[in-house]
């Protein structure tokens, strides 16, 4: 394997680790900058079980352990000096992240490109203060980060274009499917598109239409049945598109729009649930059956990876 550029990182959680995994993957040595070093031995622990399912799934043909041997865990910033890329992937809290950029451009070249897995904050609130906006992108992620082909990079008001060109060449040697956001917005392209099917969801069950139970089943075996093969631009294409206009017409009108989080929402998240990693969420679990789900996730991850590839197709 021919030898390239180290990347680096920041922050080891589960996505973070992820992350690393996927890059350590495509063959680079990687740099991870952690606050403290206490959790170092679980996410290199982790990262390596990552690797080791990759390699089963044919997607790593290297010896997992010695990929490993090429990532540098750190609490120390002075190590990720001379890097050219580094991204950042802590929890959602701009201050947080404002201080990860600062200790960061003390040490990095001006033309080095930082980039935000955040999935939500606008980018240009958080090229903000920065010595060198132009290099800051956001680099929205998709979770498992090391299995999915998705990928948006966002450009913020000050960005360079320049430096997401750097990223989306990047990303497509890591085996993603970039998208490119040339101007910023709140939410990009998927969480909005997302969010908005969210909100009608949680309308549907809270009003008395349907169960989660119901909706879950309806956009499993419809939109589900197709979102991997085209998006919905392609799908109106395919299905005829005239009568998507008259839909429109008659439902947008009826479509909810509150600003409000839902009361469904906030009652479950009052209550502690976190999904399966604390067993707990919309659907009653046992450890036991959270534990399956998990795992049924993650061979799911693989089989739609290898469903998407084989249809694929460039635009």
């Amino acid at each position: 394997m021919s030898k390239k550029q180290p990347i680096g990182t920041v922050g080891l959680g589960l996505m973070g680790s992820s992350i690393a995994t996927c890059i350590l993957a495509a063959g680079h040595p990687v740099i991870s900058l952690v606050r403290t070093m206490e959790h170092a031995e679980a996410a290199r622990h982790r990262i390596l079980g990552y690797l080791e399912e990759l390699m089963q799934e044919g997607l790593l043909q290297e010896d997992p352990a010695m990929v490993l041997k090429r990532h540098v865990i750190t609490d120390d910033v002075s190590l990720l000096k001379g890097h050219e890329v580094v991204i950042e992937s802590i929890i959602e809290n701009v201050a947080e992240k404002k201080a990860v950029y600062a200790k960061l451009e003390s040490v990095l070249s001006p033309t080095a490109v930082i980039g935000s897995n955040t999935s939500a904050i606008p980018v240009s609130i958080l090229q903000d203060g920065m010595q060198y906006p132009e290099r800051m992108l956001g680099i929205h992620w998709a979770e498992p980060a090391h299995i999915t082909r998705f990928m948006e990079v966002i450009c913020g008001n000050r960005s360079d274009l320049s430096y997401a060109q750097i990223i989306l060449t990047l990303a497509e040697s890591w085996g993603k499917e970039p998208s490119l956001l040339k101007k910023d917005i709140r939410g990009f392209i998927t969480n909005r598109i997302m969010y908005a099917m969210l909100r009608e969801a949680f309308h549907l069950v809270e009003k008395g239409y349907a169960t989660v139970e119901d909706v879950d089943r309806s956009l499993r075996n419809d939109l589900g049945y197709w979102i991997t093969f085209a998006g919905p631009f392609r799908f109106m294409d395919l299905t005829g598109i005239p009568a998507y206009l008259t839909v429109m017409k008659d439902l947008f009108p009826d479509l909810d729009n509150s600003t409000a989080a839902p009361a469904l929402m906030q009652r479950v998240v009052g209550d502690g649930a976190l999904g399966v990693s604390n067993a707990k969420g919309f659907y009653p679990y046992t450890p036991e059956s959270a534990e399956e789900w998990e795992k049924s996730f993650i061979e799911f991850s693989y089989d739609i990876r290898k469903l998407a590839l084989k249809y694929s197709k460039k635009i």
